[in-house]
């Protein structure tokens, strides 16, 4: 765990070869701000350059993702891995494990002060000497990423939501309620707490904070990207239409055909379509 006041992320000397990707990845435990320990992983990319460089996966090395998982996921659960792997040919990536899951401190409050444990990561990123952070996030992390670039627009270059709701308390799908029970009784947190490696804070929100719908707006003009399946059975169309309307032109929407939810759901294709968008729009 780093030993830096609280508000603080633990920082690296090491930095990037951006020629060779050399470096192996570097874990620890970062501070937010509110004091809760948040288990996290620097991997510096895998560019691989034999007679040429390979222009159809354009690595850049000032480049650093930092990827924010679904509710219930951790740094290293296999679909979180899967993603950061494919996103590790287009550059450096960081990722962590929200307040409550997995080996990091603290509660989940799904998705409302998972901002500051965003934060620390992009904090973190930035140390390592990389001049662009694009942020990534999928479900619950995508609604993290697009509040987080509203209350903290000069932290990052470039935002990616994938399958994020548009507005808070939404249970009109059957996967929406059970999550609910999952997070309001308290048998649904133990079954959090110990199927799931999740654990849930007891409190309601107070205040509520702002939705994914009001947050968009104060993105622009950093680069905003919004990807949604039309298979999603967490999140209907309306959902992203609506972020994208909050948008007014400034964010591009993909509706991906047959695409599911979330990490689960991103194939390598879209992926790769992902990292080539970071590289070309994050300054």
């Amino acid at each position: 765990m780093s030993n830096r006041p609280a508000g603080h992320a633990a920082r690296s000397t090491v930095r990037p070869n951006a020629e060779t990707g050399r470096g192996g990845p570097i874990r620890t435990f970062l501070r937010t701000a509110d004091g809760i320990p948040v288990d996290s992983v620097y991997n510096p990319g895998t560019v691989v350059y034999k007679a040429a460089p390979d222009t159809s996966r354009p690595f850049s090395g000032d480049l650093v993702f930092v990827i924010a998982h679904g509710f219930t996921g951790d740094v290293d659960r296999p679909h979180v891995r899967r993603v950061a792997d494919a996103l590790a040919r287009y550059g450096a990536v960081v990722t962590f494990s929200f307040r409550g899951h997995g080996a990091s401190g603290g509660r989940s409050t799904v998705g409302d002060r998972e901002v500051l444990d965003l934060a620390a990561a992009v904090g973190w990123a930035r140390g390592f000497g990389h001049a662009r952070v694009v942020t990534v996030g999928f479900s619950m992390g995508g609604s993290v990423v697009l509040r987080h670039a509203a209350l903290h627009p000069s932290t990052v270059d470039a935002v990616v939501s994938v399958s994020a709701p548009a507005r808070w308390y939404y249970r009109g799908t059957a996967p929406m309620r059970r999550l609910h029970w999952l997070v309001t009784r308290p048998e649904g947190r133990l079954v959090g707490r110990y199927g799931l490696r999740t654990r849930i804070h007891h409190r309601d929100w107070n205040p509520v904070p702002l939705s994914p719908a009001e947050a968009v707006p104060h993105i622009a003009p950093t680069p905003l990207l919004i990807v949604h399946g039309d298979r999603d059975g967490y999140f209907p169309l309306d959902h992203p239409r609506m972020l994208a309307e909050a948008a007014g032109g400034h964010g591009e929407l993909w509706l991906e055909p047959g695409m599911g939810h979330a990490e689960h759901a991103a194939d390598d294709g879209l992926l790769a379509r992902i990292g080539h968008w970071s590289v070309a729009r994050a300054g």
